[in-house]
């Protein structure tokens, strides 16, 4: 039995005893009225009803009428007008009024189940195809997973571990979510252990062919200055702490005014922290390097005051080391609603230099906010809900209406991030001393003890491309969904801090980030 029932409602309903007959045949439940005022009754007294069929030309109360009348009484039933008359602003009013679909009579039984199925049973129809896609790819997703992929291989194995994700979302298979989410574990848990073997000869001058192509201190270089179109304005767009699964959320926004000519990949440094990796971006070195050459502009994690406050300094220096010629150019870093309302309004002045680059920090404040604040906490309780509050902040941004603006304009926009962030499940006890640091995915300092087994060291930091304050300092990071205490107040602190997303560590999540090159439709 199909458990719908449904409303028809037609003055000729007894000329459909052969529709009806076959409607209850296949297991539908079908209650029937004569016009418009018993078709409201009905809705009132039986919140059962999971769809109308209503008739367009009905006596008294019209179905456009009626169909008005139900949505008021309940918004989101399910309704599909059936009409004589084909007339064309008929079918815009009917649509316009939020109909699921109409049908032209005569009806026949097939239209009629088929436009069941695509109105009521469409999601479970979806859900069970994904099921049996999901099950005939997990066996080769967990083959490749074990068979030591090289980096493009990583890159390949995290985009179909996020497809299959997005494709679980709309169709409710939870227990398919709960095997998808153990493989994208297993995946994490042979991708930490990738890194840990190959980490520290990608950050060699010459980085191995099977490694990443591009990393944090070359990825203006690699992915935005050769791609650079010098005849329209160039607006680079970073977006702290944005997962590719949150980018692929906002895909389709952007694509209402944007075309996507590039999706593409680059691996954060570690730690993978604002800190560290965008530093890098913007200065097209190494921590280590901004460390040594520009000192002034670098800042040791136990020291006071902004990590990032040079990033404007930093992308100078980049720009005339590259370029032989001038390149015109404007930071913008938003950090508030006032800044981003400035940004909406003269975002089209910017379009005047070679290129802009806008900072935008609302994605990282958000993870940030959802570790301190229970009512974020709620809203973004997963990854699922993280993307959906993503998107949701999104379009109704300042900042896509400022682009919305420039896309009415021929500009090259290209969309990056510095880092990911990934959920924390899984507490691992470390020992260090005052000057460690505090982020819960890395560590910096002297005489750190640890568990081994949920680590990544490096004994030597100017091996791993990073600073080092003191002659004993290393950095060790958390693997998969690791996340660092103390032993002091351990259980407060783990149930504080467990499910929050974190980042700093190693992870598909956080390393494997996206970047984007898209045109204007304009």
């Amino acid at each position: 039995m199909n458990n719908i029932k449904i409303l028809w409602a037609d003055d000729e309903i007894d000329m459909l005893k052969p529709q009806l007959f076959f409607l209850q045949k296949k297991g539908y439940e079908v209650v029937t009225v004569t016009n418009g005022y018993d078709a409201l009754e009905e809705i009132n007294t039986d919140d059962t009803i999971d769809i109308v069929f209503l008739d367009e030309s009905m006596p008294g109360l019209s179905g456009l009428e009626t169909l008005e009348k139900i949505k008021t009484i309940r918004p989101h039933l399910h309704i599909v007008m059936i009409t004589k008359n084909e007339a064309e602003n008929l079918m815009e009013e009917a649509i316009g009024s939020r109909i699921d679909d109409y049908l032209i009579k005569p009806v026949n039984p097939n239209q009629i189940l088929l436009t069941l199925k695509k109105t009521i049973e469409n999601k479970r129809i979806v859900g069970n195809k994904t099921v049996q896609d999901y099950q005939q790819s997990f066996t080769a997703i967990s083959m490749d997973i074990n068979s030591g992929p090289d980096y493009k291989g990583w890159v390949d194995i995290y985009k179909r571990l996020v497809s299959w994700e997005l494709k679980m979302e709309s169709s409710f298979t939870e227990d398919m979510q709960a095997i998808l989410s153990m493989q994208k574990s297993e995946a994490n848990s042979e991708f930490s252990r990738y890194v840990e073997r190959n980490y520290l000869s990608w950050m060699k001058d010459d980085v191995p062919e099977d490694g990443p192509d591009t990393l944090s201190h070359n990825l203006m270089r690699n992915k935005v200055f050769t791609k650079m179109n010098h005849d329209i304005p160039t607006v680079v767009l970073l977006l702290d702490n944005l997962r590719y699964d949150q980018w692929k959320a906002l895909e389709p926004i952007f694509r209402e005014v944007f075309k996507v000519k590039e999706e593409n990949f680059f691996s954060s440094i570690l730690p993978t922290s604002t800190q560290y990796s965008r530093n890098a971006i913007f200065a097209g070195m190494t921590p280590a390097e901004i460390a040594r050459h520009y000192p002034e502009y670098w800042k040791h994690d136990f020291e006071e005051g902004g990590k990032n406050n040079f990033e404007d300094k930093l992308l100078d220096i980049q720009i005339k080391r590259t370029f032989r010629k001038p390149i015109s150019h404007k930071y913008v870093k938003i950090t508030n609603l006032q800044k981003a309302k400035e940004l909406e309004m003269n975002i089209l002045n910017y379009l005047e230099f070679d290129m802009t680059v806008i900072v935008y920090n609302f994605i990282d404040m958000l993870s940030h906010a959802r570790t301190e604040m229970e009512v974020i906490k709620e809203l973004a309780g997963d990854e699922k809900a993280f993307r959906s509050l993503t998107r949701s902040w999104f379009l109704h941004s300042p900042l896509w209406s400022a682009l919305k603006k420039v896309a009415q304009r021929k500009i090259q926009l290209f969309v990056l991030t510095d880092h990911g962030t990934i959920r924390v499940t899984k507490p691992s006890k470390v020992v260090g001393d005052k000057n460690t640091t505090t982020n819960l995915r890395y560590k910096m300092g002297r005489n750190l003890n640890f568990e081994k087994k949920d680590v990544f060291a490096i004994d030597d930091p100017i091996k791993g491309g990073l600073p080092a304050p003191h002659m004993s300092a290393k950095y060790i990071f958390a693997k998969e969904d690791k996340y660092f205490l103390y032993p002091n107040n351990y259980n407060y602190y783990n149930n504080y801090f467990k499910n929050t997303f974190q980042h700093g560590g190693i992870s598909l999540e956080e390393m494997l980030c996206p970047v984007v090159e898209l045109e204007s439709k304009g």
